[in-house]
């Protein structure tokens, strides 16, 4: 009996690039492209149409950052699996993009067979990385069972904080103020009764929340 082939919505806001890869993928028989879309909010709408397995989704998006664009399909979609595709390899946005419930994170610059790879891996129940992520990324379902005292956006301003970035670089990343960003880094560190930055850092890398450089 053959399997049926993998349902994917490509989301990627520079049409070049969308329908470049939408020609690789649709070379392959097993896996079926039912829609691509330029926006977040298009994608999303896609999806309740076609019922896509997996969205393969850019994580800098012009309407709703990848990042926010995760939870809104975890919460609408929870079986989709969302693999991240991204010009960016720095862990603190591959961390997050974990933390928020993407199942995967590969680089723009990786080959065709790679591409197709993490596909059927995510397609399959797993994770797949792009290569030289830390294996403590890899480890963030095991960490369920020490619940942490932050909240989930609270986690992901404290990977960005601990991986060097500016309350304005933050902001910018979550498409959030400044001013909300300062707050949540105050109710972190009372929260952990942290008071330096170096401590937030400390602490992340002790949780595996980022890895030590």
């Amino acid at each position: 009996m053959s399997l049926l082939p993998t349902k994917i919505l490509l989301v990627d806001d520079h049409p070049l690039v969308l329908e470049g890869i939408r020609a690789i993928i649709e070379t392959y028989q097993h896996i079926d492209v039912v829609g691509v879309a330029s926006s977040v909010k298009e994608a999303l709408v896609i999806a309740n149409i076609t019922e896509p397995e997996i969205v393969m989704m850019d994580i800098n998006m012009e309407d709703i950052n990848g990042i926010d664009a995760i939870e809104l399909f975890k919460e609408r979609f929870p079986n989709i699996r969302i693999l991240m595709l991204s010009m960016h390899d720095s862990k603190e946005y591959i961390s997050t993009s974990v933390m928020y419930g993407a199942s995967g994170y590969i680089l723009k610059d990786v080959s065709t067979n790679e591409i197709i790879s993490a596909i059927d891996i995510v397609a399959a129940g797993g994770t797949y990385f792009s290569s030289g992520v830390s294996e403590v990324l890899l480890n963030h379902e095991t960490d369920k069972q020490s619940p942490s005292p932050l909240s989930t956006r609270e986690q992901s301003i404290l990977v960005l904080v601990a991986g060097g970035k500016s309350s304005k670089d933050v902001g910018e990343l979550l498409n959030i103020s400044v001013r909300t960003v300062e707050t949540h880094r105050k109710n972190i560190k009372k929260k952990l009764n942290i008071k330096t930055t170096a401590g937030l850092t400390r602490y992340a890398i002790e949780n595996g929340l980022i890895g030590s450089a």
